[in-house]
């Protein structure tokens, strides 16, 4: 997946704490041997002192050493693809949960199917196995609120909804009595559109046979697309441009009266950050994204990470060991807990328990209604600019004709989905 859209969906960075333990280097290094082990994981997703605990568990029971590497998501693809292709260059890799099932594929990671009797949490286990078969474990994940300014909601009147129609209905508030834009949405923000089609039993793709198929021209994408129009009708965004261009956080919400936007962990806090740094004050609220009634939340993209063992592994043994042990059901909880419950577990016996009105809080709330676009390898190449999904977007913004588009769209789904 492409470096802007990892970041999009926070994979990058979903704590305050910013991982420092180990190389800062961008490559690996020598691999596992009879006296220790490498272990790959991303800039930003692991707290220090957690690492810290797990490797001197580790070493300790096993006497070895454990070399962590940090690495950074751009050009990540390249890299893994390269070590997945050497002996013992990595061991134990941290994956985004959209990337695992195209290296599984390729033969690059070892088979954990003796792990599939955790608790893992169902919806983040979809992302780790290709035909029951387990390549990797759920880490964790994350999921996009409603990010609000509550004193721009108080002054216009409104409340934090809980259905779609009274988001709506709050954002007409806010528009009438106030001279905030009630809601900053880009015009191809494909994940958050993308959850609106799920809510309605849709999806981007679906299987059709041993192939897939573009599943863009259906009434359930229509209307999916039809909500995100209503909530962009009260947005100033240009409607060709995405959540990272320009950056939502630091380049349009501290620089203009926004009422509310839509977005992850890290950017509320980079938003809060670059207020603050500007001599302002935040004052932000965060609510789950709304479903269609107050019984159910509304569907929102699961992003996080997978761990996986290479099957080139330098000691698959050793490698199996230390995943098991920093997967545990005591430092998963852990993991959690140094997260300030800022990630959504990746165990049904782990507990987050955020403060209450966090970003965190909401966040959790919508993890069993989160979804994942089609877990095939083919995805990657729908993702590869120009989307085309993105593209349907914003001709639909602009008033083409749906089904035409949604065709067009879904062809061009369809021919590069099932790429090899």
């Amino acid at each position: 997946m492409k470096r802007k859209l990892i970041a999009a969906v926070g994979v990058a960075a979903l704590t305050a704490t910013v991982a420092a333990c180990g190389d800062d280097g961008s490559s690996g290094g020598g691999g596992g041997s009879a006296d220790s082990i490498t272990v790959w994981l991303m800039s930003g997703s692991a707290p220090d002192a957690w690492v810290e605990e797990v490797n001197t568990a580790f070493e300790a029971e096993h006497d070895v050493e454990v070399n962590v590497e940090i690495q950074q998501w751009e050009g990540i693809q390249d890299r893994l693809t390269t070590a997945l292709s050497e002996d013992g260059t990595v061991d134990v890799l941290e994956l985004g949960n959209t990337q695992t099932i195209g290296y599984a594929n390729t033969g690059g990671l070892a088979d954990l199917s003796e792990m599939a009797d955790q608790p893992w949490a169902e919806n983040m286990l979809e992302s780790a196995q290709v035909d029951d078969t387990l390549y990797a474990v759920p880490w964790y994940g994350a999921n996009r609120v409603v990010i609000y300014d509550r004193s721009i909601w108080e002054d216009a009147g409104a409340e934090v909804p809980t259905t779609r129609d009274e988001w709506v209905e709050a954002l007409a508030l806010i528009e009438e009595n106030t001279e905030a834009e009630p809601i900053y949405l880009p015009g191809q923000s494909y994940y958050v559109m993308g959850g609106f089609i799920a809510d309605e039993g849709g999806s981007f793709a679906a299987e059709d046979g041993d192939s897939w198929a573009g599943a863009l021209n259906t009434p359930e994408a229509e209307a999916g697309m039809d909500f995100y129009g209503e909530l962009q009708e009260f947005s100033d965004s240009p409607t060709d441009n995405d959540e990272a261009e320009p950056q939502q956080s630091v380049d349009v919400v501290p620089n203009g009266e926004i009422a509310s936007w839509i977005g992850l962990q890290w950017e509320a806090n980079n938003a809060i950050a670059a207020i603050e740094e500007a001599g302002g004050e935040a004052d932000f609220g965060y609510f789950p994204v709304p479903g269609e009634s107050a019984d159910e939340l509304g569907h929102v993209f699961l992003g996080g990470s997978n761990l996986a063992v290479a099957e080139r592994a330098g000691d698959q043994e050793l490698a199996r060991a230390w995943l098991e042990l920093a997967t545990s059901q005591e430092y998963a909880q852990k993991y959690v807990d140094a997260a300030a419950g800022g990630v959504v577990p990746n165990r049904t016996d782990v507990t987050a328990e955020p403060e209450p009105g966090s970003f965190a809080e909401a966040m959790v709330a919508s993890a069993d209604v989160g979804f994942l676009p089609p877990l095939t390898p083919g995805w990657a190449n729908v993702e590869v600019e120009p989307n085309p999904i993105k593209e349907m977007m914003t001709e639909a913004l602009n008033g083409e004709d749906y089904g035409s588009i949604a065709e067009e769209a879904d062809a061009e789904i369809t021919d590069r989905i099932n790429r090899e």
